[in-house]
């Protein structure tokens, strides 16, 4: 997150001690769902990743923001029932999450229908009629979606040498029944099954036409999705151009209208906060989906007639400690390190208020799954609570009574150095020293995946979805395991979690195992901020949702509509 200019000097100034005190403001969104849409114009989105280039138009390359990039022309069969979003329309769901649908906020996008069958165990899906592929030169000619797409489209991800190890190991076979059925055979049941391939990070349905011609190249992106990807420039911007022939609706006011509304998006990508913002101010961009606290206040007074939705983030902020690294392998260190940090202080000065202490690896959004820190045990309590005195007792039974020396890896473009230091500076003061050893970006994501991260390991991270987060982070053959830990005892408890079909039980499961996690502390926790989403009045039928599916804003982008007399009102 970058952070506004005026930021980093306020924020070295707590570090050497000067708190500071900044007042939370929170504007809730209100929905306009019940006003006539307006077709054409356009639309300037910064996206949560405005500061990050596409990482590739190809699924088969398993890049985590594919559906934040394409997510506008490849489809999925299943995406977020907007139609219940809190904010555009006062239901229940604020869709928030990089990666969580309750079950009651999901409805079929190129299925129509989708059932659960046994002997065999399977799921059945039935595709939408009439749903097409538009005509790309070059590529391909117009023609229908099958079911032979989803399964080349599945089998394809599946021989990827880039695949995540075991992600589809539950599913014996996917076929086509029909034209229009396509059935998923399980070998077992896996909770995780819809998210897997119906509205994941990796489900997006490509037709072999673009695989022939070369996935990759932005130019032979063709999908079934409202809009058309027709240029990429790196460094500045990806557009997209209405698919005519699309074939959703939307319901407003009684009334069905055929989607998308707008004629042109484009998603912008600005390398800094302060560029971003001023070019939100200008008119320059309609949305501006990530606006970090420290900035809201600024915004607010000089665009006081921006609407804003405050939300709290959806990543954990955590360093990872080696459980196979000395002294880290010991849990008195690790409960030592964690008691060591003044983490209200933090709250209160870091982040001027705008953080909560308890956010990962449960989000506050999974109702069901996630417990308060007041309902947690006390030994898991104290690992939020300023000790010093007991962390200098845990060092030296584990003998360290002087303290040690580690080396935490830091990713070169965080904007979070400050906060690095200032947890280095409470460290020091137990006698831990802090050796930062500062990363480019893909040489840190290497070393995570590779397993050679040093034994601390700063990073921002996604809690994606209350089995998952468990799942990534810490059984034994996650890629996303920078404390490298392996407990058999775990992984079994986790397999028993995803292959548990009633979901009252699992989240029982899920909130043990977590409390298990957390008590021996494989991570320094540190809160969570609070952030923001902005954008102007005559953006309409928004309300700040960010995700229809994972990491996919495509589906809430495709539902605005511009309007132009407002917009010309304003002078802009």
């Amino acid at each position: 997150m970058t952070n506004s200019t005026s930021i980093p000097s306020r924020r070295r100034a707590f570090v050497a001690a000067a708190l500071l005190s900044v007042a939370p403001v929170c504007a809730l969104a209100q929905g306009t769902a019940a006003e006539p849409p307006q077709y054409g114009g356009g639309l300037n989105i910064g996206t949560l990743m405005y500061t990050l280039n596409a990482g590739s138009f190809d699924p088969a390359d398993w890049s985590w923001k594919l559906n934040n990039d394409v997510g506008l022309a490849y489809e999925q069969l299943i995406a977020a029932d907007l139609s219940k979003a809190k904010g555009a329309h006062g239901g229940p769901h604020r869709f928030i999450s990089d990666a969580w649908l309750p079950h009651d906020g999901m409805r079929g996008e190129l299925a129509e229908s989708w059932k659960m069958l046994d002997n065999p165990l399977r799921v059945e899906f039935t595709l939408r009629k009439g749903v097409m592929f538009p005509a790309k030169p070059g590529v391909m000619e117009a023609r229908e979606l099958t079911a032979e797409d989803v399964v080349f489209s599945f089998n394809r991800l599946n021989t990827s040498p880039k695949k995540i190890p075991g992600y589809f190991d539950h599913v014996a076979k996917v076929e086509a029944t029909g034209k229009h059925t396509v059935v998923f055979t399980f070998k077992n049941y896996n909770s995780e099954w819809d998210y897997r391939f119906g509205w994941g990070y990796y489900s997006a349905i490509v037709p072999k036409e673009v695989v022939a011609a070369g996935a990759n190249n932005w130019k032979n992106v063709n999908g079934t999705g409202p809009f058309m990807l027709t240029d990429y420039i790196q460094g500045n911007s990806s557009t997209f151009t209405k698919n005519p022939n699309y074939w959703d609706k939307e319901k407003i006011g009684g009334k069905e209208h055929k989607l998308p509304f707008v004629d042109k998006i484009s998603y912008r990508v600005i390398k800094e906060e302060a560029t971003a913002l001023t070019a939100l101010r200008t008119g320059k961009l309609d949305v501006l989906e990530l606006v970090s606290w420290s900035a809201i206040d600024e915004l607010k007074k000089t665009a006081p007639k921006l609407k804003t939705a405050r939300w709290l983030g959806i990543s954990g902020t955590v360093i990872g400690m080696r459980v196979d690294t000395k002294p880290l392998d010991d849990v008195r260190v690790r409960r030592a390190l964690n008691m060591a940090i003044d983490k209200q202080a933090i709250i209160k000065g870091y982040y001027g208020g705008n953080a909560e202490m308890f956010v990962h690896p449960q989000h506050p959004d999974y109702t069901g799954y996630y417990e308060p820190l007041s309902a947690m045990p006390a030994s898991i309590q104290e690992l939020y609570t300023y000790n010093p005195k007991k962390a200098k007792e845990l060092l030296t039974q584990a003998g360290y009574p002087n303290g040690f020396e580690f080396k935490v890896q830091v990713s070169g473009n965080t904007q979070n150095h400050d906060l690095v230091t200032l947890v280095s500076a409470y460290l020091e003061k137990v006698g831990v020293k802090v050796k930062l050893v500062i990363t480019e970006p893909g040489a840190m994501q290497k070393a995570l995946f590779t397993g050679t991260n040093e034994p601390g390991f700063y990073f921002v991270n996604t809690i994606t979805n209350p089995t998952t987060s468990l799942r990534k982070n810490f059984t034994s053959k996650a890629t996303f395991n920078p404390s490298r830990w392996k407990d058999p005892n775990f992984d079994k408890k986790m397999e028993e979690i995803v292959a548990e079909p009633d979901e009252k039980i699992r989240q029982v499961k899920v909130r043990l195992l977590t409390r298990e996690i957390l008590d021996q502390a494989p991570y320094i926790w540190l809160p969570t901020p609070y952030v923001y989403t902005a954008w102007w009045p005559w953006v309409k039928n928004y309300g700040g949702e960010l995700r229809a599916g994972a990491e996919r804003p495509g589906p809430i982008h495709s539902r605005m509509w511009v309007d132009q007399a407002l917009k010309k009102k304003m002078g802009y």
